[in-house]
C-alpha cells in the first residue's frame, strides 16, 4: 500500500488557480533519466461514467521484463473539477491516486493516459502525476495537444520529433504499421529517448502500449 497517495488536496478554486499550480510546479519536473531498476510497470487512465456522474481510475501493473500480469486497483469518485483542455490532471488525479493508493506496492514506472511534457506549461497529466508521487512516468497521448511535428513513416517503430518552438517536447511514433501514431513525451525523471524506448519495450501487437491498453479496458464503465 501507499499511504502517502490517499489524497490529493482540494481541488483549485478557479482556473487562474489551477494555472498557477501548474507554473509552480513546471520548474520541479526533472525531464532526463533518474531512474533505478525498472521491475514493474504501472498503466494508468480514467473512464466516465455521465448518467452516474462517476470517474472510474485504474492501475494495472505488469512484470516490465515479461508484460505479465501483476496487479491490479480500481477508484470511483464523482470528479471534483470540469473538464478544462489543460487542465485534465485537477479532475483526475484525485481518483487516480486512490486507485494507486489501493495496490499492494508502488511500481516502478507509470505510463499514463495523457500527456507530460507535451503541455502548453509543460505539466500534463503524465508529469503532475509522477512529480506528486515521485515515481519516474510517462504521458502516452493519443492525440496531439500542442507542438508541431512531421508525420513519421507507417511502420512500427518509426518516429518523428514533437517540437514547440525550437524545444522538443515529445515524440511522434507510430506503435503499430498503418496506424495513427501516438504523442509520447516524458513525464517525470525520465528522457525522451527512454521514453521512447519504454513505450516500445510494452507494446504488443495493438496500439496501445499493453500497461494503458488494460488500464484503459479496466477504467470503462458498463453501458447504461
Amino acid at each position: 500500500m501507499i499511504p502517502a497517495l490517499k489524497s490529493a488536496g482540494s481541488p483549485p478554486a478557479n482556473l487562474a488557480e489551477a494555472r498557477a499550480i501548474q507554473e509552480a510546479l513546471r520548474d520541479r519536473l526533472v525531464i532526463r533519466d533518474r531512474l533505478g531498476p525498472i521491475r514493474t510497470v504501472a498503466g494508468v487512465d480514467v473512464g466516465y461514467s455521465r448518467r452516474r456522474n462517476l470517474c472510474r481510475a485504474s492501475a494495472v501493473v505488469l512484470d516490465y521484463a515479461t508484460l505479465a500480469f501483476r496487479d491490479a486497483a480500481t477508484a470511483e469518485q464523482p470528479p471534483q473539477f470540469p473538464y478544462v483542455p489543460g487542465y485534465l490532471s485537477f479532475r483526475e488525479l484525485p481518483v487516480i491516486l486512490e486507485a494507486l493508493a489501493a495496490l499492494p506496492e508502488a511500481p516502478d514506472l507509470l505510463l499514463v493516459d495523457g500527456q507530460g511534457y507535451a503541455h502548453p506549461r509543460r505539466i500534463g497529466i503524465g508529469a503532475h502525476l509522477g512529480l506528486i508521487t515521485g515515481v519516474p512516468s510517462i504521458g502516452v497521448a493519443k492525440s496531439r495537444l500542442i507542438g508541431e511535428f512531421e508525420e513519421p513513416g507507417r511502420d512500427k517503430g518509426d518516429a518523428t520529433s514533437l517540437d514547440e518552438r525550437g524545444e522538443r517536447i515529445g515524440t511522434v511514433l507510430r506503435s503499430r504499421a498503418n496506424v495513427r501514431p501516438l504523442f509520447v513525451s516524458p513525464g517525470h525523471r525520465v528522457g525522451h529517448e527512454t521514453a521512447v524506448a519504454i513505450v516500445l519495450r510494452c507494446l504488443t501487437r495493438y496500439r496501445l502500449p499493453e500497461p494503458i491498453r488494460l488500464a484503459d479496458r479496466l477504467s470503462k464503465f458498463p453501458p447504461a
